[in-house]
């Protein structure tokens, strides 16, 4: 991918509401890459640790984390969604009423 289609990806990730959450898919969507959500989550994977884009807010397609369950990678994506109320401590994902676009 170019640098043009990373950025649009960027600025659709950091379109993402406060409270909502966003497939991978839907998001390569709205950037014009229809077919790419893998690439989206390359790229998030490859973020820094103090990027300020919105990552945690992008889950996969069945409104679900797609790390490790241990892992302190989804410890620290589940802490941010519980703080925005899209989750739950159980790590329920309130998908159905977050999803963004509606």
């Amino acid at each position: 991918m170019n640098q043009e289609s990373i950025q649009q990806i960027y600025a659709v990730i950091h379109g993402v509401p406060a409270g909502r959450l966003c497939s991978y898919g839907k998001v390569a969507e709205l950037a014009g890459l229809p077919g790419h959500a893998r690439y989206v989550g390359r790229l998030l994977g490859q973020l820094p640790k103090d990027s300020s884009l919105p990552w945690f807010r992008i889950v996969n397609s069945q409104g679900k984390i797609s790390l490790p369950p241990n892992s302190e990678s989804y410890q620290r994506q589940l802490g941010h969604l519980i703080a925005e109320s899209s989750a739950d401590e159980s790590g329920h994902l309130f998908w159905r009423q977050c999803r963004w676009p509606d």
